[in-house]
C-alpha cells in the first residue's frame, strides 16, 4: 500500500463502502480485471503503455493448452508473468488447477445462476502450501496494476502473492536482491501478453537481451527475456502481434530462428484482428514453445472467430453450447500432443495443420499462417453470354406485356 491515499474521510462512509463491497461476488472470476477493463473503456488514454487487458476466454484457452497432459506436474510448477497487469493470467491458471483437481462431489452449483464453484478438494495440503505462497510471481512497472494484481490474487486464495514493482527488461531486474532469483532459469511456465508498444529506455535494457536480438521492439525483447527466465524444459504461452511471425527485419528473423533452431516451437495460433477491440484492432497470435529441446514440426491453427463479434461491441455470438473455433482447437490439441498429429493434420486447407521444420527454414523462418495455409478457390460456373442475353430479352418482353395490360386497364 506504499504511496496509496484514502479518499474516504468519514467513518460512516467507509462503513457503507465496506458493506457494499462485502455484497459483491468478488471471488467469481477476475472481478478486479473486469473493473479495470470497464475503467479502461472510459479512459481516452487506454492502452498508452500497451495495457490492453487480455480477454478472459483467450487466457482460459492458453491455460487449457499448457495444462493439457500436465495436470499433476503443474501442481509443483513455478509460474510467472513478466508483465502481469491485473494478474489475470496467474489467477486463471489457479482457476485451471482448481477445475482439474476437483472431484465430482466437490463441484458446487449455484441454484439461481447455474455457476459452478470448484473446491479443489483433490489437492493435498502440502501442495496447497506451494500454490498459495510459492507458485505465482508477477512483475509490472505500473504501481496501480501491482495493487490490483495483488488484491485480485488474494481474493483467489493466493495468500502471499509475489507481485513485484519491476521493469523486467531493465538491467536492475538481475541486480535487485528482491527479483534477481527470478531473472534467469527460474520458471516452469510463463504466461504473458507483454506490451506491444510504450516507452522504452534503450540504455536501460539488459545487454543479455539486446545481445541476442538487437532491437528496440518490446515484443521481440520480451520473448528473449522469457527464454532467459524459463528453466531448461520450461514452457511458455505468449501473445504477440502478427508482425513477430512474418516481420522481415534482421531482428525478427533472428528471433524466429532462435525459437525454431535452439528451442522447441510447438504451436502458432493466429487470432482474429478484433480480439483486443475496443482498445486496438491489432492482429495477434499465440506462440507456444519450450526452452531447449528441438523443433521437428510446428502446429498451426487459424482462429477465424472467437465466439464474439469482432467490432468494438464484442457481443457474444450464439449459445453457450454452440461449437466455436476455440472448441475445435481444444479438441485438436490433445490429438496433436499424443503424437498422432501427422496423421490428423496434413490437410492445409483446414484450420489446423502442421509444417515441418525444414519447410520453415526454407521460408526464412516465416511463421505466418498465410505462408503455409492453402486457400481453396471454388470455380464459379456461369451461363454463356448468349443465354444471359436471351434471358434478358424474355424479361423485357414480360415487362412490355405487363405495361400494355396496365395501359388497357386505364382505358
Amino acid at each position: 500500500m506504499k504511496d496509496a491515499t484514502l479518499m474516504i474521510n468519514k467513518p460512516s462512509l467507509l462503513m457503507s463502502a465496506i458493506n457494499m463491497i462485502e455484497a459483491l461476488p468478488l471471488t467469481q472470476g477476475d472481478t478486479k480485471g473486469d473493473l479495470y477493463e470497464y475503467l479502461l473503456s472510459k479512459l481516452t488514454t487506454a492502452g498508452i503503455n500497451g495495457q490492453f487487458r487480455t480477454p478472459r476466454h483467450i487466457i482460459d484457452l492458453m491455460v487449457d493448452l499448457v495444462l493439457e497432459g500436465n495436470e499433476q506436474e503443474a501442481l509443483s510448477w513455478t509460474v510467472g508473468d513478466p508483465a502481469c497487469g491485473t494478474g489475470g493470467f496467474l489467477v486463471q491458471f489457479m482457476e485451471g488447477l482448481r477445475k482439474r483437481h476437483t472431484s465430482p462431489d466437490g463441484i458446487h452449483v449455484d441454484q439461481e445462476t447455474g455457476d459452478k464453484t470448484y473446491t479443489a478438494d483433490m489437492i493435498e495440503p502440502s501442495q496447497w502450501k506451494h500454490i498459495k505462497s510459492e507458485m505465482f510471481h508477477g512483475f509490472d512497472f505500473d504501481v496501480t496494476m501491482l495493487r490490483i494484481a495483488a488484491m485480485n490474487m488474494m481474493l483467489h486464495e493466493i495468500d502471499t502473492p509475489d507481485i513485484n514493482y519491476q521493469d523486467t527488461l531493465s538491467t536492475n531486474f538481475t541486480d535487485r536482491k528482491e527479483t534477481k532469483r527470478w531473472a534467469e532459469d527460474a520458471f516452469d511456465l510463463i504466461l504473458a501478453n507483454p506490451p506491444f508498444k510504450g516507452s522504452l529506455d534503450e540504455e536501460d535494457v539488459h545487454k543479455t537481451l539486446t545481445g541476442k536480438v538487437k532491437t528496440k521492439k518490446t515484443e521481440l525483447l520480451f520473448i528473449v527475456l522469457i527464454l532467459r527466465m524459463l528453466k531448461l524444459g520450461g514452457r511458455c504461452a505468449v501473445i504477440v502481434p502478427d508482425g513477430v511471425t512474418f516481420g522481415s527485419s534482421k531482428a525478427h528473423k533472428e528471433l524466429r530462428k532462435m525459437l525454431v533452431e535452439e528451442n522447441q516451437l510447438e504451436a502458432v495460433i493466429k487470432l482474429p484482428s478484433g480480439v483486443f477491440r475496443p482498445y486496438a484492432g491489432v492482429s495477434t497470435a499465440i506462440l507456444l514453445f519450450t526452452k531447449g529441446g528441438q523443433t521437428d514440426n510446428v502446429f498451426f491453427f487459424d482462429v477465424q472467430a472467437d465466439g464474439k463479434t469482432l467490432d468494438d461491441k464484442r457481443d457474444k455470438i450464439g449459445a453457450d453450447d454452440d461449437w466455436q473455433d476455440l472448441d475445435v482447437l481444444r479438441e485438436a490439441w490433445p490429438k496433436w500432443n499424443v503424437g498422432a498429429g501427422k496423421k490428423h493434420f496434413k490437410d492445409r486447407t483446414a484450420n489446423a495443420f502442421f509444417v515441418p521444420k525444414s519447410e520453415i527454414e526454407e521460408n526464412a523462418f516465416d511463421l505466418s499462417i498465410n505462408r503455409y495455409k492453402k486457400i481453396v478457390h471454388e470455380e464459379e460456373q456461369y451461363d454463356s453470354p448468349k443465354v444471359i442475353i436471351g434471358r434478358l430479352k424474355n424479361l423485357e418482353a414480360d415487362i412490355v406485356s405487363d405495361l400494355e395490360e396496365l395501359e388497357a386497364m386505364l382505358g
